[in-house]
């Protein structure tokens, strides 16, 4: 592939418009969420050693798959609806299924992004905290009139979890309103007492409710694409079903769904590694003077800059253009002081500990240029 880019500038001008493809590009990635430590070698060994198969044969369709998933997450199949990554799913849910969907904000942009004009509603999550009143929130839903409402826990961007109390109640008070509740766990597993905190094994109490799970982000399979969506509501199932087509996902990704429980025990240390690091991660970011940092729950943080440090955008640009390492700023969101937030995700420490020496290095303003 050539380049399209002569500069470093100009690689930062090109990355940035990018959403994925950046292991060709040569530099160190703070911006995608991955989970470093998995698939262990043995995965990828065994993909190699049916590759021919996979490549070959037409992949098993939606039924068979969310057997495989079911087995998984111990549920069962007809709960389940597997998707090409959970973006595909949000698109039939915004784009297809919501004729107004209610989102607190900043959240995940594609909940918005794949909805209709005017189908959206942003609801602004409590600053400076950025918590979510689910009671608020609630209200609001039922006063606009939504049929969907999404919360992602713990949140994208700010990598705070919603409590479980608090999404029943949510739940409890959005039902009878013909409102259907979407809780994003796509990041549950590097919370602390996950198992506590999910609503996988309470969802068949509450018929309004669904939840929805990117597997790119906690196994580490980005280039898979498998997201799945669970809910006892079998008509809500099933219209989401029926915006998917027959062969939606891979070979490579069927086989992997299916040698998955043999690799649990990989899998559940491998989460710790990441929280391990994070948490590492974080004390160190506090250590920086004047930063407000948000406590985790996920494998990324946010961050607030200090009110002299230079805008986020710059930061981000600064950061790569000097030490090729690349973050994402918050100027895309919609929150207060948009400028001043970024998302940091965490590597390994070795990687994390070079991040915060290059982030003291171009956060302030300094004569050198960096164009």
């Amino acid at each position: 592939m050539d380049n399209k880019y002569k500069t470093q500038a100009e690689k930062y001008e090109y990355i940035s418009k990018q959403h994925g493809g950046y292991y060709r590009h040569n530099f160190t990635d703070h911006a995608y969420l991955y989970n470093l430590y998995f698939p262990p070698k043995a995965v990828f060994t065994h993909l190699k050693d049916n590759i021919h198969n996979l490549v070959l044969n037409y992949p098993m369709a939606q039924d068979a798959l969310a057997e495989l998933i079911g087995e998984i997450i111990a549920q069962p199949a007809d709960r389940i609806v597997v998707g090409n990554g959970a973006a595909e799913i949000i698109k039939i849910i915004s784009g297809q299924l919501a004729k107004k969907i209610i989102i607190p904000v900043p959240s995940f942009n594609e909940y918005a992004n794949a909805a209709p004009d005017g189908h959206v509603v942003e609801f602004p999550l409590e600053f400076p905290s950025f918590q979510l009143d689910v009671d608020k929130f609630a209200a609001e839903a039922i006063k606009v009139g939504a049929d969907i409402a999404v919360v992602v826990s713990p949140n994208n961007p700010t990598s705070i979890l919603v409590p479980k109390a608090d999404l029943i109640r949510l739940a409890q008070q959005l039902e009878g309103h013909n409102c259907m509740l979407i809780i994003d766990e796509s990041f549950l597993n590097f919370a602390d007492n996950k198992e506590q905190i999910s609503m996988e094994q309470d969802m068949v109490k509450y018929p309004n409710m669904a939840i929805l799970k990117s597997m790119s982000k906690a196994y580490g399979i980005c280039g898979l694409r498998i997201g799945y969506l669970l809910t006892a509501n079998r008509e809500f199932a099933k219209e989401v079903r029926n915006g998917i087509h027959i062969w939606n996902i891979n070979g490579f990704a069927e086989e992997f769904l299916r040698i998955l429980p043999s690799y649990k025990k990989e899998f559940e240390a491998s989460c710790e590694l990441v929280k391990s690091d994070r948490d590492m991660f974080y004390e160190k970011l506090c250590a920086i003077e004047g930063m407000t940092v948000f406590k985790p729950d996920a494998n990324y943080i946010f961050c607030r800059l200090p009110d002299t440090a230079l805008s986020g955008p710059e930061i981000t640009k600064r950061l790569f253009i000097k030490h090729n390492i690349y973050i994402k700023d918050s100027a895309g969101k919609t929150q207060p002081d948009a400028t001043r937030y970024i998302r940091i995700a965490s590597r390994t420490n070795k990687e994390n500990s070079k991040l915060i020496e290059a982030l003291k290095d171009v956060m302030y303003l300094k004569s050198e240029s960096y164009e």
